[in-house]
């Protein structure tokens, strides 16, 4: 494996004073100054990189998340090949799950499959607390990685109790999460202890991933949107809330993002957090009038214009660095993943453009 030790974030080659904590992409969370938007890309580790295929072959996905030089690698990647403000470990949001008892395996093209479904009482009951020895390999990637991005902040990630309960429950990915919400609505006892359960696990897993050295923390509930707000305010934001502010002393940036959140950006960034992410259907301009003048906002070009011809990016990117200027900080990204087929050309591309536009004075 060959990685890149001279902390590759610092794209003008100069190293930025103050480390993690003072880079653009910190600051923009904090709401603070910074020379430039930063940006990063979700799912930038990952499926559009030809090295990544190429190191991933033949290696499950589960397997490869849980081989530090490997997750190194991999993160490492996207930073070297575009310049982004920031990394974001390579793991996979049901890594704890399995850390914690449940047999379940992440199948090409299809995604997480749970073995045995939860459906009572005995099935939350499987799902054990983790340690740090559980996850212990997370722990060391993440040293690693700290070692070697120097001043470029690494993200540490996880999944949200709503997401993952609706994996354990559908047995797999779902489009209508149909049996999530009928054990929702049908034994709000039972899910509120499966949420309950699953807050606790990925909150072990965060400060895991905080005290191996991350710079911030991703909260990602992929499948919220599938609620209305008052559903939301019930069934999940308590559980949200409880890993959010769980890390309210860990002295990071928390983020926290959904898709197709538009009419729950006001209740998610009542969680505990930093930052709201936006996907691309809700500008960011009316995204920051929902959160409130207290929260950063990160997003949102739709991964879908980047296999457009570059015109059209550029002039999409342009749109989204102004809407951004409303809120107190921002960070760049998409409004989901970053697409297979994209080309990742387009992306390094992106970048230099958002910091060229962006760039300005900070005294």
């Amino acid at each position: 494996m060959t990685t890149d030790t001279t902390g590759t974030a610092a794209r003008d080659g100069q190293s930025r004073r103050g480390g993690p904590a003072d880079s653009p992409f910190v600051r923009a969370c904090r709401r603070e100054p910074a020379p430039h938007t930063p940006v990063w890309f979700m799912r930038q580790a990952g499926r559009s990189l030809p090295e990544y295929r190429e190191i991933r072959a033949n290696v499950p996905m589960l397997e490869s998340c849980r081989r530090p030089e490997l997750v190194t690698e991999i993160t490492l990647q996207p930073v070297r090949r575009h310049g982004v403000d920031a990394a974001i470990l390579f793991s996979d949001i049901v890594v704890p799950v399995a850390a914690a008892g449940i047999d379940l395996d992440i199948v090409a093209g299809t995604g997480p499959v749970v073995a045995e479904p939860v459906r009572a009482a005995a099935d939350v009951e499987r799902i054990r607390p983790i340690t740090r020895d559980d996850v212990s390999y997370v722990d060391e990637a993440v040293r690693l990685l700290v070692a070697e991005l120097g001043d470029t902040p690494l993200i540490g990630f996880a999944g949200a109790p709503f997401t993952l309960a609706s994996y354990l429950v559908e047995g797999g990915p779902s489009r209508t999460h149909a049996k999530t919400k009928a054990l929702m609505y049908g034994d709000p006892d039972l899910w509120h202890a499966l949420c309950a359960r699953l807050a606790e696990v990925t909150l072990s897993f965060l400060r895991v991933q905080v005290d191996a050295g991350v710079s911030a923390v991703q909260l990602f509930d992929s499948w919220a949107g599938a609620l209305s707000e008052a559903d939301y305010r019930r069934y999940v934001l308590p559980h949200s809330t409880h890993v959010l502010s769980g890390l309210a002393d860990a002295g990071v940036p928390r983020i926290h993002f959904g898709v197709g959140t538009a009419e729950l950006l006001g209740a998610m960034g009542e969680a505990g957090v930093d930052v709201v992410g936006v996907d691309w259907r809700t500008p960011l301009d009316v995204a920051t009038r929902r959160i409130g003048p207290d929260k950063a906002v990160q997003g949102n070009l739709d991964p879908c214009v980047l296999l457009a011809p570059w015109p059209v990016v550029e002039a999409e990117v342009r749109r989204i660095l102004d809407e951004g200027r409303a809120a107190p900080g921002h960070v760049f990204n998409l409004g989901h993943g970053v697409l297979p087929e994209t080309d990742p050309d387009v992306l390094t591309r992106v970048v230099a453009l958002v910091h060229e536009l962006s760039a300005r004075p900070v005294e």
